[in-house]
């Protein structure tokens, strides 16, 4: 099955930032493009707003002026769903509510072919309900562009649970021809992007609730530390509060309030004071002309100790070794088959974050999860009130003999890096075990629609196939909650790993 022929009217129903997005990707492609509006005159002013920005793209000289007059041609308003009668094609962006989606393709089925294909844009309620109420279901796709969508590659191309495989073959094929980069998954609450990233937020906002930081810290952590694009706090204040609370409200109640999806009680009250981020002008942070920024925590200088004894391989932290002897630190080495750490000359432990808590051992030091420890500008420490400071401080200046700002935080298990990206796998994982997409397009999807660093499953090959589950399994037995137990789908995978690498050696 191959893409829509460039000669197939293509029609948009909602003329709202999204719908326009959508109508104007079409447009540039090649097709010609109608644009409806429940709203009198919406579809009109739609129009001209997207010619605006056809104009805007000329000028930046990312369009031919001859392409942009072709274009606007091809592009017309349409007064009923009637106009719509020869489209190829019918993509909505109405309002996300499942009643009016319904009535809306039930209207639409009344008019186009039986071969015209529907797509919803949805982000969040189910692609199989909305086209439940169809005569053809067959025939309905997701087609979940993001915002802007001119300029985002990432389309989920979502089959419900009636969606022909020519259906969706075609909507993927015919999304790659406008240029976009689609990613197939199953109808599952969330799709791929938004149940994938929800430990993302999640977490950061725990950590923040249970005290062991502030919003500027951790977001300071995941970005110079985890190598995000943005932090949890400053992401949700962009998206809006209400917008991204909604969204993990949603997920939540769509896998019946599975405890892995809860909703912060913190976010909620942010949202219920009217703090919804830059649009309200005040969120996690204030945006208000003359507010200040708070800065992250950052650590005093500290000595660095004279010299550091390594017990095992350090496992993802390994490359920390070079770089310790490379800071003119005294590196002593001991093979120890049950040791991963650094022992410091004050007698005290840093260790590699593994989701316990540094409160149940004898002066231990947790150093978080970095991405990449050599291009990490940032490293968070936690230790328990009863650490010795002798530790803590050699702790603090060995990472700063490497160059690294230290910020010390509660002690949290997990921490902040490590206890996000073992979430995100685990649901990555357990996504690929239950047929809701490939590894390869769950990592597409989460590099190209949420800016990470590393797909989950490429992350997973990269930390050690039983590291996530590792992590998890001691964030359970800190907090027997649910919250953090690992999947069945990642017990299988760290057991799978553990075999492959046994017998290689």
């Amino acid at each position: 099955m191959t893409a829509l022929d460039l000669s197939s009217p293509v029609a948009v129903v909602g003329t709202g930032t999204m719908g326009q997005g959508i109508a104007q990707v079409a447009l540039v492609a090649g097709h010609p493009v109608r644009l409806y509006d429940a709203v009198p005159g919406r579809a009109r002013d739609a129009a001209d707003a997207i010619g605006a920005r056809l104009d805007r793209l000329v000028e930046k000289e990312r369009l031919g002026a001859a392409d942009r007059d072709a274009a606007r041609t091809r592009l017309q308003p349409a007064e009923t769903l009637a106009e719509l009668a020869d489209c190829a094609l019918v993509a909505e962006a109405v309002v996300e509510r499942l009643d009016v989606k319904q009535e809306l393709f039930r209207a639409l089925e009344d008019v186009v072919a039986d071969d015209c294909l529907l797509a919803t844009n949805t982000s969040s309620l189910s692609v199989t309900a909305i086209g439940g109420a169809l005569r053809v279901p067959g025939r309905f796709v997701g087609l979940h562009f993001f915002n802007p969508a001119p300029l985002l590659p990432l389309v989920e191309v979502v089959s419900g649970f009636a969606t022909d495989v020519a259906s969706a073959t075609r909507a993927y094929e015919t999304a790659r021809a406008w240029g976009k980069t689609p990613v197939a998954c199953a109808d599952t609450p969330g799709f791929l992007v938004n149940r994938i990233a929800r430990p993302f937020y999640a977490e950061a906002f725990a950590v923040h609730e249970d005290r062991g930081a502030d919003p500027a810290t951790i977001d300071a952590v995941l970005r110079e530390s985890g190598g995000f694009r943005m932090g949890a706090f400053e992401l949700t204040d962009l998206i809006g509060q209400d917008v991204n609370e909604s969204v993990t409200h949603s997920v939540w109640q769509a896998f019946f309030q599975d405890v892995r999806f809860t909703p912060s009680l913190a976010q909620r009250r942010l949202v219920e004071s009217g703090r919804l981020g830059r649009k309200s002008g005040q969120g996690w942070y204030d945006y208000r002309d003359g507010a200040e920024r708070p800065e992250p925590h950052t650590a005093e200088p500290a000595d660095p100790p004279a010299y550091v004894v390594v017990e095992g391989d350090l496992a993802p932290a390994a490359e920390l070794v070079a770089m310790i002897r490379e800071a003119g630190i005294e590196v002593r080495q001991e093979d120890e088959d049950n040791g991963t750490r650094l022992v410091l000359p004050s007698g005290g432990q840093l260790v590699l974050a593994d989701g316990q808590t540094s409160v149940v051992y004898r002066d231990v030091v947790y150093f978080d999860l970095a991405l990449d420890y050599r291009r990490a500008s940032r490293i968070a420490l936690s230790a328990a009130q009863s650490t010795s400071p002798r530790t803590l401080a050699q702790a603090t200046g060995l990472f700063q003999a490497l160059g690294k700002k230290v910020s010390v935080i509660g002690d949290v298990p997990g921490m902040i890096v490590a206890r996000t990206v073992a979430r995100i796998i685990d649901l990555a994982i357990e996504a690929v075990a239950k047929g809701v997409a490939t590894a390869e397009d769950i990592d597409t999807a989460m590099r190209l629609g949420v800016n990470y660093p590393l797909g989950p499953l490429e992350w997973s090959r990269r930390l050690g196939g039983d590291w996530a589950c590792a992590v998890l399994d001691n964030l359970h037995e800190c907090a027997p909650t649910g919250r953090y137990a690992p999947s069945l789908a990642l017990y299988r995978h760290a057991y799978a790993s553990g075999k492959q690498e046994g017998s290689s050696s």
